[in-house]
């Protein structure tokens, strides 16, 4: 399949978990990918992979300003326009807020919201260019709370609402935005719970479909709104979680 032919993807976190898959899809499919990631190392893994003509690297932390402004004066220096923005990196820490640091706290922020924020701010213009779309890696937790991980919903609260408002603000500016929610999702951040049986223990019977769900099937989710076969789809935060947020938390009867 050659839908993204003569496309051009700029992934954020994409040297490991969705990012990392959302890359590969894309590129399986035939765009150009701009990957950018803090983790150097895991970037190379990544585009190693991908064919090197149509694979650019850049290892820089995208809460900072200089960092998303280069990411796209590169990919339009070297492929000559923008036409996929997926802000995808994201971190996450354990805390409430009485306990939780403050540094902690803005470190979250400052990635996950500011660093979806600035990805999309610096991409605008060339994206209009294009008419363009935005697929942001939102998560159930912007949707329903979470015990113990208030910096990381609120976060994402907050992006479910930058998805929305963007895509009311600029209806007409031909750049669609929207997001994927993925629930509980075999990556790096979920590593320390996947495979641990006492944790799925309790935490599979809450998701419908009983299992953990897999990068590649959030990557298939980004593809599939950032085509034209989603060309009517704006504004919208569509979950990838087996189910879990069509539950009021009660467990099944019978």
């Amino acid at each position: 399949m050659t839908r993204f032919a003569d496309k051009t993807a700029i992934v954020t976190g994409a040297a490991s978990g969705i990012g990392a898959a959302t890359a590969r899809r894309l590129s399986g499919e035939g765009a150009n990918v701009m990957l950018v990631d803090a983790d150097a190392g895991g970037l190379n893994r990544v585009a190693a992979d991908l064919p090197a003509e149509r694979t650019r690297t850049l290892a820089g932390d995208i809460s900072r300003e200089d960092v998303n402004a280069r990411v796209v004066a590169d990919a339009c220096e070297t492929f000559g326009g923008v036409n996929i923005l997926v802000p995808n990196a994201g971190i996450a820490v354990k805390g409430t807020i009485g306990d939780l640091p403050t540094e902690d706290f803005r470190r979250v922020i400052e990635t996950n919201l500011f660093g979806t924020h600035l990805a999309m701010k610096h991409a605008w213009s060339a994206l209009r260019t294009r008419h363009g779309c935005v697929v942001v890696t939102d998560s159930v937790s912007g949707i329903r709370g979470d015990w113990g991980a208030f910096a990381y919903n609120t976060s994402k609260g907050a992006i479910t609402n930058l998805v929305r408002a963007t895509a009311l603000d600029y209806r007409t500016h031909g750049v669609r935005v929207n997001a994927v929610a993925p629930g509980f999702t075999r990556t790096g951040m979920t590593a320390d719970h996947v495979d641990d049986p006492d944790y799925l223990a309790d935490m599979l019977p809450r998701i419908p479909m009983g299992r953990a769900g897999e990068a590649e099937e959030v990557a298939a989710a980004i593809a599939w709104l950032a085509s034209d076969d989603a060309s009517f789809v704006n504004g919208v935060i569509l979950p990838v979680d087996g189910g879990t947020t069509a539950s009021n938390g009660q467990p099944p009867l019978g």
